[in-house]
């Protein structure tokens, strides 16, 4: 089994592979076939000992923050083989090319939706929770009231008061993406009385845009249920108007689904009579995999007067292994061409003794503030040495939300 880039000529069959393995149905195979031919998301692909392409991956590029910082984010999507070609190794042949050539172009982390996650455990990837779906009735929300006004978005309006208020809410939540004007209205784009899809921004009475909430019109027998698309907010204020908001639906709807960051719990903000009549889904079907460590560990955020040393393994990229001192202050190595901002760490290969050893895949679990020092110590691919009160204050939870697909 060999693996390849793809050319534009190979995306009609590689469209045919992903179509039968997501069980497309349709009268139009040639449409199906020239769907993405002009997308610039890379394009990978497994081949047989015959030359009969096997299995196709999708390697998009984004940019996501992390704490606080941009970096350069290889989306996975599209994983699909042939059924009598299963079992051959033909996606396992993919990632060991194109994880060191993401590594060669730049990208800082990987991150994907898993259809099972010991399947990608393999390649290095650790899973994620990011965001909380919070479900109660409307009526819970009755201790809240608007105050405001809320402006229904319509096709064609202008996006920059919801892009600027995207900007400054995603930079403070982990792996969140950042996004182009394009993408906030593709996000929107609904027709409403046949999609069901409302998308308001809400002003204080002063008249500043606080927040703004999508949602959708689910149908769902006795009641229907409105699910949260997207969200952003400002402020205390912005957050507690779009629960005002949500409390005007208690005639329309017999459920509410709100989706919040992982980090962000609603009990612990919210007031009401009825708390204890809400249920919470983590949803962690996301998974991270750490694709160039010294970057990653040049961006997060360190406290003050910190230095440790760290050993990492990594199976699929070489540059990855090894002992690396971490330190704050100071420009990182390779800062100028890294594809992302740094904050300021110098790392640097050492000769030293580690004080922590990590497998790649928990460096990015607790990198990304999916889990915290305490948590690591109970995994088998961490190993602590010494100073522990130091990486204590390095590896803490930090809030985490994904709100596109790929």
């Amino acid at each position: 089994m060999t693996a390849r880039k793809l050319t534009k000529e190979d995306l009609p069959e590689a469209n045919i592979i992903s179509a039968l393995a997501f069980h497309v149905r349709t009268d139009d195979p040639k449409k199906v076939e020239n769907d993405f031919i002009d997308d610039p998301a890379e394009q990978w692909g497994a081949f047989s000992d015959e030359g009969v392409m096997t299995a196709r991956v999708v390697n998009n590029r984004f940019e996501a923050f992390l704490d606080g910082q941009t970096v350069k984010n290889g989306g996975i999507g599209a994983v699909s083989t042939l059924p009598e070609y299963r079992d051959r190794g033909a996606v396992r042949a993919v990632f060991e090319m194109l994880l060191p050539e993401a590594y060669r172009q730049g990208e800082v982390i990987s991150t994907l939706y898993p259809f099972n996650h010991a399947f990608y455990r393999k390649f290095g990837y650790e899973t994620v929770c990011y965001r909380n779906i919070y479900r109660f009735e409307p009526d819970v929300l009755r201790e809240y009231a608007f105050r405001g006004t809320a402006e229904m978005y319509r096709e064609g309006q202008p996006l920059d008061e919801y892009a600027a208020l995207y900007r400054e809410f995603a930079r403070g939540f982990n792996l969140m993406l950042q996004r182009s004007e394009k993408d906030m209205r593709e996000r929107f784009q609904a027709v409403l009385l046949k999609d069901r899809k409302f998308t308001y921004l809400f002003r204080n009475p002063q008249g500043e845009a606080k927040a703004y909430l999508c949602f959708q019109d689910v149908y769902h027998n006795p009641a229907a249920i409105l699910k949260t698309e997207d969200l952003a907010w400002k402020d205390r204020e912005g957050f507690q108007m779009i629960l005002g908001f949500l409390a005007r639906f208690s005639a329309d709807y017999g459920e509410i689904q709100l989706s919040l960051p992982a980090g962000v719990e609603l009990w612990s903000v919210i007031h009401s009579p009825r708390s204890y009549d809400i249920t919470k889904e983590s949803r962690q079907d996301y998974m991270i995999r750490v694709i160039n460590a010294k970057k990653l560990l040049g961006v997060i955020k360190l406290p003050e007067n910190c230095s440790f040393v760290i050993r990492i393994t990594d199976e699929q990229i070489p540059e990855n292994n090894g002992t690396f001192r971490v330190m704050i202050g100071g420009q990182g190595e390779d800062a100028a061409d890294s594809g992302a901002a740094y904050s300021g760490n110098n790392v640097f290969p050492t000769d030293a003794a580690p004080d922590l050893a990590v497998s790649v895949r928990a460096l990015g679990q607790i990198a990304c503030g999916a889990a915290d020092f305490l948590e690591a110590m109970l995994r088998e691919d961490v190993e602590v040495f010494w100073n522990e009160e130091i990486l204590r204050r390095v590896f803490v939870r930090k809030p985490i939300l994904i709100l596109d697909h790929f």
